[in-house]
């Protein structure tokens, strides 16, 4: 069961590409248009399958699907497709092509587009999975003339029936990318030539937000690193969102900086992710939030002076010009406002000596031991 809530999908293999467990993908994409897609799939006209399957090769050595236009194109397929694209309304009004595509028993990417009951898109699954595809993906393609027309609650209502991988075009628009992510889609169906700036919105995605909501248990080194990565590509995002706030934060309150830290707002902070990460606990979570916390107090004193810095002084210091910054605990420009309660220490007393830097790291584990104790009754 992933995060959304809804039960994982018997996962299909398509070439390398797992569909329906593990990470949400990113299947389309133009092959020119560099990484980002797992997955490519082209649309050959008519006769042209051999030549459409050699080109894209050349250009992309992932998993690759086709869609055919006519039984002329399916030995093609068979001799160097990896997946069937089996699109909406073919299947439908051709059942007998239908049958024999799913004859040549290579994963189906079966599409259903505006206005297809959702009966119909099940009980065709059912006569591919019958006919010999080895494996159904169900695509909600929409509209591809409407951002808005994928009915991404059917099509997500139709995999928890099917049990089946649901992937979802996000339509024109690739703000909905995240969208259809979040609301647990197990990948992105883009067109066959979505430029790079579409298909780097999907990867962003599955990334970001996949994180965040799909559970994993990868079974190897190299995949379980994978996942770390893109955990930690959520968490920047998150840091980097808290650090603006927190300046924010810096610029309205009365005293800021180190001097005016809130250690009981920070110990209840600690607390209350404590609850979201019971395995962690207070205790571990303690230093970390210390560490964002100063981090973020760092930089709002750095942007500060940055501020108040004249025109001539900035532009010297952005080419290595000028007066070096004051040293302090941290590296913090203008010295460490830890010391004499908020204030600047006066010139001599931090100046990268080792007492500084010790009393430093005294503060720090104060600070630290203060965010784990425990959490006052009274607000």
């Amino acid at each position: 069961m992933s995060s959304t809530g809804r039960p994982g999908p018997q996962a299909v293999q398509i070439g390398s590409l797992t569909v329906g467990a593990g990470p949400a993908v990113v299947l389309g994409g133009d092959p020119a248009s560099g990484t980002g897609a797992d997955g490519r799939w082209v649309r050959p006209g008519a006769g042209r399958a051999a030549e459409a399957l050699a080109r894209a090769r050349s250009a992309w050595d992932g998993p690759l699907l086709a869609e055919p236009a006519s039984h002329d194109d399916l030995p093609a397929l068979a001799a160097h497709a990896d997946g069937v694209v089996l699109a909406a309304p073919a299947w439908s009004r051709d059942p007998g092509f239908a049958q024999a595509v799913c004859a040549l028993a290579l994963p189906v990417v079966l599409t259903r587009t505006a206005g297809t009951p959702l009966e119909k898109w099940l009980e065709a699954a059912g006569r591919c999975a019958g006919a010999g595809a080895r494996g159904v993906v169900l695509c909600e393609d929409g509209d591809p003339g409407d951002a808005l027309a994928a009915d991404l609650a059917a099509a997500l209502a139709a995999g928890e029936r099917s049990g089946l991988p649901v992937i979802a075009a996000p339509g024109g628009d690739a703000g909905l990318a995240a969208a259809v992510v979040a609301a647990g889609a197990d990948g992105l169906w883009l067109g066959p030539r979505a430029p790079a700036a579409v298909v780097a919105a999907a990867r962003e995605a599955v990334t970001v937000v996949g994180a965040l909501v799909r559970d994993e248990n990868p079974a190897t080194v190299a995949a379980a690193r994978e996942a770390i990565d893109r955990v930690d590509a959520a968490l920047a995002v998150l840091l980097e969102r808290r650090a603006g706030l927190a300046g924010t934060i810096q610029r309205l309150k009365p005293v800021g900086g180190f001097a005016g830290r809130d250690m009981d707002r920070e110990r209840r902070l600690v607390a209350a992710m404590a609850r979201r990460a019971p395995r962690l606990g207070e205790e571990l979570l303690a230093p970390v939030m210390n560490a964002v916390i100063e981090a973020g107090l760092h930089l709002a004193e750095r942007e500060r002076a940055e501020t108040a810095r004249p025109a001539g002084d900035a532009a010297s210091a952005a080419t290595g010009g000028g007066p070096p910054a004051t040293a302090g605990t941290g590296g913090a420009p203008g010295g460490d406002t830890r010391e004499n309660g908020g204030e600047h220490a006066p010139d001599g007393v931090q100046g990268g000596s080792q007492g500084g830097s010790d009393q430093g790291d005294l503060r720090d584990r104060a600070a630290v031991r203060a965010l784990a104790a425990p959490v006052p009754d009274h607000d």
